[in-house]
């Protein structure tokens, strides 16, 4: 998904969009098997019962609601964050009901930097750190391709 032209300044042009590593979705996926397994086997234990269809109403109402709060909104909050360098400045967006944003002018960045542990490198993610004339360390966790990420910033911030 491109990142919305209307929140850029005329002749404002992206080089890299990313949504925060796929890895921070492992986990809600898990939780959604978990679930969907769980209240089947459930589900079939008290078929025999003669209270089963308000076993089956209790079962679907948990388990969306687990769902919704361990799979769903996490997927939202994943697909609602955005990091974008453009060729004047570093965009944060992140937020689902509520936003939260920070822009970081090129201009003031004075180095950057990039870490990745072992499964991060495997992965292809890791940490960027960015620092701004204010000596103001700022990380940003889970970007994907962050090699990649370092090598444009550090290129966009040397011209």
């Amino acid at each position: 998904m491109a990142y919305p032209d209307d929140l850029l300044v005329e002749d404002e042009q992206v080089v890299v969009h990313r949504h925060p590593h796929w890895k921070m979705l492992v986990v809600p996926v898990v939780v959604l098997l978990l679930v969907v397994g769980v209240a089947s086997f459930v589900a079939a234990l008290v078929s025999a019962q003669s209270w089963a269809p308000w076993a089956w109403l209790g079962l679907a109402v948990a388990g969306l609601a687990l769902v919704g709060r361990f799979t769903v909104f996490p997927v939202l909050r994943w697909r609602t964050t955005h990091f974008v360098v453009t060729d004047r400045r570093v965009l944060v967006r992140e937020g689902v009901l509520t936003r939260k944003g920070m822009d970081i002018p090129l201009k003031r960045i004075s180095s950057v930097q990039f870490r990745q542990g072992l499964l991060e490198r495997m992965l292809g993610a890791g940490t960027l750190a960015i620092e701004s004339d204010s000596d103001e360390s700022l990380e940003f966790d889970d970007v994907p391709g962050v090699r990649r990420v370092h090598a444009v910033l550090y290129n966009e911030v040397g011209q």
